[in-house]
């Protein structure tokens, strides 16, 4: 089971200019991501830049799209960055996520969501369905 650690934004994440990272809280950080990597679990993770420096594209009815360039309002529906982690139930994910090191620092409000992905297996059988298999097998490193 897939799972993302969903680390949502916050003012001072989406600020133009951001103040160094804390080192203490990267250090937690560190040690965070090692001890998952340790255990088999880690995907991967990453911080993102803020939403100035992004777009959305908007699909329309229509069938049109448009693009709108960042930021975007209301940061904390914003993702700041992300942990994709591999694990064997939700228990063990929710145990995971509750060691999250707080992403604002020590004594500030901070949310981390956890999001199960979507498996290819959990859809009906289709021939589109068989092609994303294709692709994903394509993907995976070979032993």
């Amino acid at each position: 089971m897939r799972f993302m650690i969903i680390v949502k934004s916050c003012d001072e994440f989406e600020a133009e200019t951001s103040p160094a990272p804390d080192e203490a809280l990267m250090a937690e950080m560190v040690r965070y991501h090692e001890e998952m990597a340790q255990a088999g679990v880690l995907l991967d993770g990453s911080g993102l830049h803020p939403s100035s420096k992004g777009w959305r594209v908007h699909h329309s009815a229509d069938g049109s799209k448009r693009i709108v360039d960042g930021p975007f309002a209301e940061a904390r529906e914003l993702i700041a960055g992300y942990t994709l982690i591999q694990v064997r139930s939700r228990e063990e994910a929710l145990e995971w996520s509750r060691r999250f090191p707080n992403p604002a620092g020590r004594g500030k409000d901070a949310v981390v969501e956890l999001r199960q992905l979507c498996e290819l297996d959990d859809f009906p059988p289709s021939q589109p369905l068989e092609d994303f298999k294709k692709l994903d097998a394509l993907q995976r490193p070979q032993p």
